[in-house]
């Protein structure tokens, strides 16, 4: 177990050191991934950046996965849920849009110097850790779009099937798989919901 995703960024940071050289750029998905891919920058003196992403969360039960969206109109959908839990197309339009929302203020309130149109180089992207994978899949499919010249995904602990997911779409996964994750939260001590002016703080 992680103390609080400033520790599991510190632990991070020394397997990432061998792309110092490479001048990453090192994506966060936020609220989350700010404290741990803040800690990475820190370590590689590498810049950082968010890639905001948003969960599509099955209606009634929103901690459940059925999607994520991201930038340039990303839309990764778990289809197992969707037949599984009877979700309507009409309820997945809505639930995208109302994220949507969320992610545009997200992008505007986070990102410094306005829009990021292309990547260019080795994108480091960081999370707190992957139960299902469609975020992660959403953001590194972005940071594709966005012509990252390679894609290297690093989150403290993942279970199996997220690695499986998402490994096609990346040069490198580097983590610590657990079989038994039932939810990130599980793998810190600390795991408190972050605040704006939290992941504000760190990005500045």
């Amino acid at each position: 177990m992680f103390t609080d995703r400033t520790e599991a960024g510190r632990i991070l940071a020394k397997d990432l050191d061998r792309f110092r050289d490479r001048n990453p750029l090192i994506l966060a998905l936020p609220r989350g991934g700010v404290p741990v891919a803040a800690e990475i920058a820190s370590a590689l003196d590498a810049e950082l950046d968010v890639i905001p992403v948003r969960k599509l969360g099955v209606p009634h039960q929103p901690e459940l996965a059925m999607g994520a969206i991201g930038e340039n109109d990303i839309v990764i959908l778990n289809q197992h849920v969707i037949d599984r839990m009877q979700i309507s197309a009409d309820d997945i339009d809505l639930v995208r849009r109302q994220e949507e929302i969320e992610l545009v203020r997200r992008a505007h309130r986070w990102r410094r110097h306005g829009p990021r149109s292309r990547v260019g180089r080795l994108a480091i992207v960081v999370d707190d850790g992957m139960a299902t994978g469609a975020t992660a899949e959403a953001a590194c499919r972005v940071a594709a779009a966005e012509g990252a010249a390679g894609i290297v995904l690093a989150v403290p602990v993942a279970s199996p099937d997220a690695v499986a997911r998402v490994r096609p779409l990346v040069d490198e996964v580097l983590c610590r798989v657990d079989s038994t994750l039932s939810g990130v939260g599980a793998a810190y001590g600390d795991f408190h919901q972050l605040t704006d002016d939290e992941v504000t703080a760190l990005l500045t």
